[in-house]
Order: structure tokens, then sequence, then C-alpha cells
């Protein structure tokens, strides 16, 4: 009889070691996954923002032409928190959901909205007319709020690559990465939200910054 209970208690002993092993090993796995989902990981950084940690480097600066036709820079935004996000004025579902989750950032953020740049690069070159982009922002009741930025490809392209942006034209739509950056108001890239960002996330994360 003791020694059928000592080799139940050391099965019994044997299942809870496995059981913690298993969390462990599970629990790196999601730690070690969470870093690879999408193109720059989910990691909440060290300043408690949300997004993907960028690491603070210098986001590479350009200037293009916004809907207005005036030339713009992201260099110009030193002193404010900027997003960066990329679009297209003939996108049917995700690039106008952006367009409404900016809009709503901006109206949650008061008057803070006004120490925030937004900037929307094109990434089509081809039909993004100045027109186009004034009519877009219309829509979405931003052509006061953010600078949506036009360029031709030759232009865009570097502009692309140097944010790990891809985009390819077809004759109907284009396919592109999705998301937005947030830089800071010393102009470093400090983290990236996919697509599924939402207005609250958003909002939070700046005034972070504008704290900073």
């Amino acid at each position: 009889m003791s020694i059928h209970w000592n080799w139940r208690l050391v099965s019994r002993l044997s299942v809870i070691t496995m059981a913690i092993l298993v969390v462990i090993i599970v629990t790196l796995l999601q730690r070690d996954a969470g870093a690879l989902t999408g193109p720059f990981g989910t990691k909440t950084n060290t300043a408690g923002l949300q997004g993907a940690d960028l690491g603070g480097t210098p986001a590479p600066d350009f200037r293009l032409t916004d809907q207005l036709g005036k030339q713009v820079a992201l260099s110009q935004f030193k002193g404010k928190p900027v997003v960066l996000t990329f679009l297209y004025t003939n996108c049917p579902d995700a690039c106008p959901l952006t367009a409404q989750k900016l809009h709503s950032t901006m109206q949650m953020l008061g008057t803070d909205a006004q120490h925030v740049g937004i900037l929307a690069v094109s990434t089509d070159p081809e039909r993004d007319t100045v027109d186009a982009a004034l009519q877009f922002s219309k829509v979405h009741e931003m052509q006061d709020t953010w600078h949506y930025l036009i360029g031709t490809r030759e232009v865009l392209t570097p502009i692309w690559s140097s944010y790990n942006i891809f985009a390819q034209s077809s004759q109907q739509a284009v396919s592109h990465s999705l998301g937005i950056y947030i830089i800071d108001r010393q102009g470093k890239e400090r983290v990236f939200l996919g697509n599924d960002f939402t207005p609250t996330q958003l909002t939070t994360d700046l005034k972070t910054l504008l704290k900073e």
C-alpha cells in the first residue's frame, strides 16, 4: 500500500512538473511570436506606447505635394508628433477606414490636435492627383487636418522603400502595406501600429508623446 501511494505521488508530481514546463514553453513561444507579428512586431515599448517598438531611429525625410498643391516636408513637423500612413484615393475599403479612424483620433485629441501632424503618402502615383487627394480629404473631413501627399512613381518609390512599404498597382487597385508610423517630436520613429489600430490607441500614444 505504501509503495502504491509513493508511485501515485510521484505520478502526480510528474504531471504537475510537466504542466509547469508546458506553461513556461507556451509563454516563451508567445513572447517570441509577438516579436514577429506584423512587419515590426507588437511589443509595447518602454515609454508605454502601444504598438511595435521602432527603436527611436530617425525617420527618413521627404518632400511631396499635398492636396492643396503645397510642398510639404516631414522635417517641417519637428516639435510635433507625426502620424504617417500610406493610402490611395480609389481604395474601396482599408484606406477609407484608416481615414475615418484618423478623423476620429483628431476629434478625440481636442485642442491637442493642433499640435499633431498627420501625413498620408500616396501609393498610387498614376491616379492620385491633387484634385483626387483633395476630394478624398473632403469626403473624410480631413482637408484642413492632414496632408495627403502625392508625387511621381520615381519620387515615391524611394520613400516607400525607406519605410518598408510594399506598393504595386494594377488596372483597378493597388496592393500595399497597411498601418501607421508614429514619429515623435524629435523626428524619431517610435512605434508602428497595424491597420487594426483603434482611435483610442492612437490618441493615447499621441498624448504620451505630447508630454515628452
